[in-house]
């Protein structure tokens, strides 16, 4: 990739919107908001499904997160999408074709990380097309 941002964010919604129980297994649909601060200024909105085993854990989710926002210096907004099975690892890849204003053409991946203390960090290795 040609460009790296990083920096953190913050959660600053989780919504529940519904949950169905199903014998081993529960479904949730969630609504996420969150903030970004350095490479990445900006909000997101976040539609999450996820699975949850037996044990009452997450098993698996998928998202996508519409990303609104300035990206070293460049306006303008992409979708994120989520892939994750357990909690051994997630991906998240830039859906192809959805930036807008300053960052058509984006393309790329974007890593996060909580620490101890639950700082949620990202680093988004990127391309503009």
């Amino acid at each position: 990739m040609g460009a790296v941002a990083s920096g953190s964010f913050e959660l600053t919604a989780f919504e529940p919107v519904e949950t169905e129980e199903h014998e081993g297994a529960s479904f949730g649909r969630v609504r996420i908001a969150k903030t970004f601060t350095g490479g990445l200024n900006g909000r997101s909105e976040v539609r999450m499904l996820s699975v949850g085993g037996a044990s009452g854990g997450p098993a698996s989710y998928v998202a996508v997160e519409h990303v609104t926002g300035e990206l070293d210096g460049r306006a303008g907004s992409f979708v994120l999408q989520h892939a994750a099975w357990d909690t051994t690892g997630v991906t998240i890849r830039v859906v192809p074709g959805t930036g807008a204003g300053g960052l058509a053409g984006i393309t790329g991946e974007f890593r996060l990380a909580v620490d101890e203390s639950g700082t949620h960090t990202y680093v988004l290795e990127y391309e503009l097309g």
